[in-house]
């Protein structure tokens, strides 16, 4: 077994059910999503991304690619929450909740063909 692979797996599974856990509830509720675990998913999904940086193969362009996307989708959402919050005072409301939620929906999209494709992978590898 190799420990770089295991961690590797370890991150990109991680990083996608810590995007399920915050994008799952009410999309408009603002009490059903919790800044910090929207920052967890960030950090998480970060780490992932600089692990997928080492792989020259075509398949790990696909899957840089697939983490780029994710991660740009989370920062907007945390730019977003941040403007909403500190830069007009007010209280997160239904719409702009909903707009959060929607682009960390988007980043689990993304998270999920990572996996997708990381299973693809581990399955056509030989012994």
């Amino acid at each position: 077994m190799n420990p770089e692979k295991v961690v590797f797996g370890f991150f990109i599974v991680l990083a996608l059910t810590l995007n399920f856990g915050f994008f799952v509830g009410e999309i408009d509720n603002p009490d059903h999503h919790h800044v910090y675990e929207l920052f967890a998913v960030i950090v998480v999904n970060l780490i992932a991304t600089i692990l997928k940086f080492g792989d020259r193969t075509q398949m790990g362009a696909v899957l840089l690619a697939t983490s780029l996307v994710a991660v740009l989708q989370l920062v907007v959402a945390a730019i977003v929450w941040g403007v909403a919050v500190y830069g007009t005072g007010a209280e997160l409301d239904g719409m702009v909740m909903a707009s959060i939620v929607s682009l960390a929906g988007g980043a689990l999209l993304a998270n999920v063909v990572s996996v997708v494709l990381l299973v693809i992978e581990t399955v056509m590898l030989r012994r």
